[in-house]
């Protein structure tokens, strides 16, 4: 749904969870959107509730209200550009440009994924599937991690990555576009691979092999038992939830 509606919207799409509903706020300039009746629609093949509603001239900078900072176990503080440094001591300071495509990394999919590399032991070969704006990658790489490979199937997703990865002093080995669904993943200790459930249960097909360990997130708390059992190998040590939103740490 996400996807798709980025493909609308180029001037950004504004996700907010809440108790049994998902709510999208699409932006644009007059023309640019595409026209939907307001009341029921289909979009993506599912059905929701469009509304619309004219926005001041400072639509395009309204955005950013929503991406703030979050500290993550104690020790990784995520933030965009337009916000402070974290001020404790020995946290490592990560800054996210979000553009108005992805996310800095509040969203509970890739903070989960973040509280789970912290219990890693950094030092051995990272790939962060399905990169986004790079948060994983850059997070391994300040953590200790090397070499670092960033990959996704989104242009806008590796321009980000490159972006931020420059913006945070951190030499990546590689970021490239790649196809999850046709490609086996890069070969590398740690696999981190936040991504949707169908994409999920296909990579353990294009694994060569099982890699050390793997953060496997994008999932709802019901699809977490379906994707564990489908890496063939790998045990599951740990598992973090946070609105209905999963994240799995299995290990060889």
């Amino acid at each position: 749904m996400l996807a798709e509606l980025l493909e609308l919207a180029p001037a950004g799409v504004e996700q907010v969870d809440g108790p049994g509903f998902v709510e999208y706020a699409v932006y644009g300039a007059p023309g640019e959107l595409p026209a939907l009746p307001e009341g029921e629609a289909e979009v993506a093949g599912v059905r929701v509730r469009v509304s619309g509603d004219e926005l001041p001239g400072d639509w395009h900078e309204r955005w950013k209200r929503f991406h703030v900072p979050v500290l993550v176990g104690g020790r990784v503080w995520v933030r965009p550009p337009w916000d402070e440094p974290a001020a404790r001591p020995g946290t490592v300071d990560l800054v996210i440009d979000p553009g108005q495509a992805f996310g800095t990394g509040a969203h509970p999919t890739t903070r989960l994924c973040l509280e789970l590399l912290l219990e890693l032991d950094p030092g051995g070969s990272f790939a962060d599937l399905g990169c986004g704006s790079g948060v994983l990658a850059i997070a391994a790489a300040k953590l200790g991690f090397g070499p670092v490979v960033a990959v996704d199937s989104d242009r806008g997703a590796i321009e980000a990555t490159r972006r931020n990865a420059a913006a945070n002093g951190v030499a990546l080995e590689r970021v490239e576009r790649h196809d999850l669904r046709e490609q086996g993943p890069p070969t590398a200790d740690v696999l981190a691979a936040n991504l949707m459930r169908p994409l999920l249960l296909r990579l353990p097909e294009l694994t060569a092999e099982p890699p050390v360990a793997l953060l496997a997130s994008g999932l709802l708390d019901r699809e977490a038992e379906e994707v564990a059992a489908a890496f063939k190998g790998l045990s599951e040590r740990r598992r973090v939830s946070d609105r209905g939103w999963c994240a799995l740490l299995l290990e060889r």
